[in-house]
């Protein structure tokens, strides 16, 4: 028999068995099924945990966070009743869940709940290689992020840059810092486009390097880009694309990836663009 309990934080142990648990899902399902948000958040308050137990066991897992979130069932324990019960200890109401891989017993899950397909999400890819010329617009240089001294004004051009996302364009200080204090954080790889006259802040391209791990070699990502709708200078956003990828390159890594909304159509169609093609997808489920 499920048994939920709910916890606005869980205590270290609680959330080594969530990890253990995503990583068995990994295990089986070939994709993890928490985000980085997902991860970063066993460590806050921000969010409402739920834990399912069968037997003392940690059977399943889910947050919510403004109503929005993730969940997960162990391998192992199946096919017996611990997704519905995390669902009903979320509670009645509108509610979105993410669901990696796109897999069909999701969607039927889903669907049975009463959820319905509501945003995809692709993960596009490319080989570094071959990287196209592109050049900054005049009045444009490109220096490295400084923590601390640049976190305001990055957050306030990703704020407008993302005006219209549920997630990014809601990022807070907390949000930065906690990113800016993981092991993969390096300066280097966080470039601001800038005006030189008064270093006003104009757009910037965010990489990330993923480790090695197994069959997978190493991975740069195109973390986060964007461009201020307020000092637009055309072609900014082709260009800082480019200043990341050649970044990464220089770290000998030979693929990158990105994240973007299916309905973005002006960021896929600079993606493709840039040679990027579509290599996963994860589906939201909203009811």
């Amino acid at each position: 028999m499920t048994q939920v309990r709910s916890s606005d934080r869980l205590s270290p142990a609680e959330a080594a068995d969530v990890l253990a648990l995503a990583a068995a899902a990994d295990e089986t399902d070939g994709v993890h099924p928490l985000s980085e948000d997902g991860v970063l958040g066993l460590r806050g308050a921000d969010r409402a945990h739920l834990l399912a137990y069968e037997g003392g066991s940690l059977a399943g897992y889910a947050y919510l966070r403004d109503e929005s979130g993730e969940l997960v069932v162990h391998p192992d324990h199946r096919r017996r009743g611990h997704g519905t019960a995390l669902l009903t200890a979320a509670g009645p109401g509108a509610k979105r869940f993410w669901a990696h891989g796109d897999d069909p017993a999701a969607r039927a899950f889903a669907e049975r709940a009463g959820f319905a397909r509501a945003r995809v999400l692709w993960q596009m890819r490319r080989r570094l290689a071959g990287l196209p010329e592109v050049a900054l617009p005049d009045g444009v240089r490109v220096r490295t992020f400084v923590p601390g001294a640049d976190d305001e004004a990055w957050l306030g051009v990703n704020a407008r840059a993302f005006a219209h996302h549920p997630e990014q364009g809601r990022w807070t200080a907390d949000d930065l810092r906690l990113r800016l204090a993981e092991p993969w954080f390096d300066p280097a790889g966080f470039l601001l486009a800038v005006d030189p006259a008064d270093d006003r802040l104009l757009g910037f391209h965010w990489t990330k390097v993923h480790p090695a791990e197994g069959r997978e070699p190493a991975l740069g990502e195109i973390y986060v880009l964007g461009v201020d709708p307020g000092g637009h200078r055309r072609g900014l956003g082709a260009a800082l694309s480019v200043a990341g990828l050649r970044y990464l390159a220089g770290l000998g890594l030979s693929d990158v990836l990105l994240y973007v909304d299916e309905s973005s159509t002006a960021a896929v169609a600079l993606y493709r663009r840039l040679g990027f093609e579509i290599h996963s997808t994860d589906v939201m489920y909203s009811r």
